[in-house]
This record gives structure tokens, sequence and C-alpha cells, in this order.
């Protein structure tokens, strides 16, 4: 019989500056009303300072290698889901290999899936775990606040800072059995949510800085809307039917937390309570890759899943990225 793979242990690490409404009225043309309304959101976390990638990363990683009972020696790979890495090149991943003490292992970024970054390192490090038995790091990690353009009210208060990480492996420790995961891409769609200055189409210059184009983010609100409603419900019900489950059994669905509206919707076209979906975009805001690692870890820690429950992750991201995964606690 082969080996159940699935978490070994998980963690997730916040920063401790908390960005509220009233704190976003006083610098832009917003209200605490607005944002709530739109959103859901009330408050996120940013940064230090003197805090980078790096930083969230590693310390949502000793946690999750804590949980798990392991150290980094034990690690035999490290997969970081980033759109904000520690430099350009080479790869956070490489950083923090060396933070956190691991041997010489394969490390790499899985960057530019956005906030479905997370989910589909899963899914990479699932069949990973299958071909060569290895405890793989998952990471997804998120240092938004520095990219995005604080002046732009219509995406600076979505988003916040935060980092999530497992230790996927088999065996008797496995806390969470990962049932079946599945992802998808409509390139067509790529335009929709992006950040274009930086790349080969329109490569970073003094004309850019002086136009402020590396926060040039672009959402088209409404069709992101559309497309992530439609896509996370549509994964949630794929990967159920791969794990031969049913909705019924779901006892827990952790979406990714983009807005509170979003969630809503997808919970609805799911048919489930409010109860049977975990949200906690009010405290956080969106936190990109970092959203479902760290909800999935304070679902744990708060009670909210208990042995037996079946766990629903579900994601969406720019590319346009969809993914989700079944757990089995």
């Amino acid at each position: 019989m082969t080996d159940r793979i699935g978490v070994l242990g998980s963690g997730s690490y916040t920063p401790s500056r908390v960005m509220t409404n009233a704190d976003w009225s006083a610098l832009i043309d917003t209200t605490d009303e607005w944002i709530v309304t739109r959103t859901g959101i009330h408050e996120r976390r940013f940064a230090a300072d003197d805090e980078t990638t790096l930083d969230l990363a590693a310390n949502a990683a000793e946690k999750a290698l804590a949980d798990a009972g392991l150290t980094a020696d034990d690690l035999d790979e490290i997969i970081v889901a980033s759109d904000t890495p520690e430099v350009y090149t080479p790869d956070t991943a490489a950083y923090l290999q060396h933070r956190l003490g691991a041997r010489e292992i394969t490390a790499y970024d899985l960057g530019g899936s956005g906030c479905a970054g997370f989910v589909l390192a899963l899914d990479i490090a699932k069949t990973r775990v299958q071909a060569v038995s290895k405890r793989i790091l998952v990471v997804g990690v998120e240092l938004i606040s520095r990219l995005m353009n604080w002046t732009d009210r219509a995406t600076c208060v979505l988003f916040g800072d935060a980092a999530g990480a497992v230790v996927i492996g088999s065996g008797a420790g496995v806390k969470a059995e990962l049932l079946a995961v599945t992802a998808g891409t409509d390139g067509s769609a790529a335009d929709i949510l992006t950040l274009e200055t930086g790349g080969t189409r329109r490569p970073f210059s003094l004309a850019e800085a002086k136009k402020g184009g590396q926060h040039d983010i672009v959402m088209n609100g409404r069709e992101v809307y559309r497309q992530a409603v439609h896509r996370m419900s549509e994964a949630a019900e794929k990967v159920l039917a791969q794990a031969g489950r049913l909705k019924e059994e779901i006892a827990l669905v952790i979406p990714h937390q983009a807005n509170l509206r979003i969630i809503d919707a997808v919970r609805s076209k799911l048919g489930l309570r409010e109860e049977q979906v975990y949200v906690n975009v009010d405290r956080y805001g969106n936190t990109g890759s970092a959203t479902v690692p760290l909800a999935l870890d304070e679902a744990r820690r708060e009670g909210r899943i208990d042995p037996g429950d079946l766990v629903v992750l579900t994601a969406f991201g720019a590319g346009f990225h969809w993914a989700a995964a079944a757990l089995q606690f």
C-alpha cells in the first residue's frame, strides 16, 4: 500500500504593523465604509521597513518545520510561490535555503502565478513526493506593500503582506492527506490582472520610474470578479470529483482571500453555509499567494478543523490561473 502524501506541518507569519481603513483614509480619498462595502476588509498587515520577503518566508517556514517535528536538515526540496521576490535573480528559494540552514537541496521559485501560486505549488510537491519520496517545504509569501501604487485607491487598499508554509511528505506523520489537486490556465485573460513594467514588453527605465510604472498594477475588477467566482467554484467541484468525494462531505472550504464579495459568491455557487467557508480577509486583506496557507494554518490553530474533516482549498490568480486541492484530515 502506498504511503499517504500530505501535510506534515503548517506555519504562518504576519508582520506586526497594522494598516487600518482609517489609516488609508488619512492618506487617500477613501472611507472605511467604502472599503468595507466593496471588499469586506477592515485592516491588513504591512512589513516593517527592515523586513523583506525572505524574512516573512523564513518565519513561516520555521513554524511549519516545528509543527512537523522536523528541522531544515530533514528537507529535500524547497518551493517558494511569490510574485514579490527578494531580488530579481536569483530566486527567493535560494536565499531561504541558506537562511534555514538546509542542505544543498533543490530550491526554486514558482513566480508569476499570482494568488494561485501556493496551491499550484502543492500540485508540484505532491507529484515530486510520489516520484522520489521527498519532504518538501512549500511557502507562499508576498510583500505587496513594496510594489503597489499607494495613491491608487482602487488597488492599494486591497493588499497586505504575509507568509504561510507547509511541509509536504508521506508516511505516519501526515496530518492531512492530499487527496487530489487540480489546476488550469486561460492565457487569453492574462491582461485582466498584470504588472507589466520590468519585463521585456515594458522594460524598467528612468522614464518608467518617473511615472511610477513599477507600481502600475492593472486590474479589470469586473472581469477578475467574474473569472474568479467561476474558476474557484469550478475547480473546487472538479477536485472533489477527482478525490471521489461529494460537496455534502465538505467540512470547510478555504478560498483565496481576495475580497468578501468573491468569497460569498463562491460559497453561494457551491451551496455552502457561511460556517463552511473560512474567512480572514477582513483582518489581512489580499496577501496573494500567502492567503491560502495563512488561512489554512489559522483555521487549524483556531480549532476550525477536526480529525476526519474534508477541507477544500481553492484559489485564482493572474495568468489567468486557478487551482484547488482536497485535504483529508
